[in-house]
């Protein structure tokens, strides 16, 4: 089987030396595709791919109609949007991603924005510190666990909202559970967004809840800009002048968010999460692994079009 590892940006040289052990020890075949500058030569790359191996790449259903071969698709992160699993799931393309192996990194790059921000993006005057704070968890999955165990080492009281979590699997954490998304936001210093871009999430923080924080609040976005309603969050800060939003994705109006809010806001300079090199090899290592599986034993684990 040929597997193909399709990355315009690339992993890091430890991770390919890995991901090629691992497939080439397993009888396959694997292929380079990195720092491609058109769609055309990723089409011409997956045309004769059996296996293929992304991180933000865009798998669209042009893509997918292009690789006649292709069983699997891995993205290597937890995040998915660049996925096209409608017509993985029109062409019998098994998609996947590699959860948990980023946590850490986005963990901790979610708690050192929150420092960021406090001492007042290390310019001078004064800040303030984090233990005693609360901070918020919305979504109690792999990164928000880190969140929280992190964030009890700053001395913070951590409070949770998943709605798709038992209550004592939280409380296990000695994590208080918060019964409504109202609740979350009215008791946090900090809110920490965990959340996934779906129909669902979409614009779904907004004013309603980003007003209902309390004065000095901080909302630290490392999920997606899209869960974000832009239109009202520039109503809210500007409301609001106690309240500061952080975030490791560029909204589309971050232009502006900068010019009117200032020192309030900031937005790291390309999406950061997962840029670390431990984060970049295990998910690219996981990858590898997940495919090697599903050639070897139809092992479908982390499939996400069921």
């Amino acid at each position: 089987m040929k597997v193909l590892v399709a990355t315009e940006k690339p992993f890091a040289k430890a991770a390919v030396d890995g991901i090629r052990k691992i497939v080439e020890e397993s009888g396959n075949t694997l292929a380079l595709l990195e720092k491609y500058g058109s769609k055309e030569e990723l089409l011409e790359a997956v045309a004769d791919a059996d296996a293929l191996i992304v991180r933000s790449d865009k798998v669209t259903k042009e893509v997918v109609e292009a690789a006649k071969n292709l069983k699997i698709v891995v993205r290597a992160g937890a995040g998915f949007d660049n996925l096209d699993l409608e017509a993985c799931t029109a062409k019998g393309v098994v998609a996947m991603n590699t959860p948990g192996q980023n946590s850490n990194a986005v963990a901790e790059l979610a708690l050192g924005m929150m420092v960021y921000i406090s001492r007042n993006q290390f310019t001078a005057g004064t800040g303030a510190e984090l233990k005693g704070k609360t901070l918020g968890i919305q979504a109690y999955g792999n990164v928000g666990r880190l969140v929280a165990k992190i964030a009890k080492g700053f001395g913070m009281n951590i409070i949770a909202f998943d709605p798709f979590l038992p209550a004592e699997k939280i409380e296990a954490d000695d994590v208080t559970v918060a019964k409504d998304l109202d609740e979350l936001y009215s008791k946090s210093n900090f809110v920490s967004l965990h959340i996934p871009a779906t129909p669902q999430t979409k614009k779904s923080i907004g004013y309603d809840l980003i007003s209902k924080m309390p004065k000095g609040g901080c909302l630290v976005n490392t999920a997606r800009k899209e869960v974000i309603n832009e239109e009202e969050l520039v109503k809210v800060l500007t409301e609001r002048e106690d309240l500061k939003y952080v975030t490791d994705i560029a909204a589309d109006n971050q232009a502006e968010l900068n010019e009117k809010f200032g020192k309030r806001v900031f937005a790291t300079p390309k999406k950061m999460g997962a840029e670390t090199a431990e984060a970049n090899i295990n998910a690219g290592l996981a990858a590898a692994n997940q495919i090697v599986k599903f050639f070897t034993t139809g092992d479908k684990t982390f499939q996400l079009n069921k």
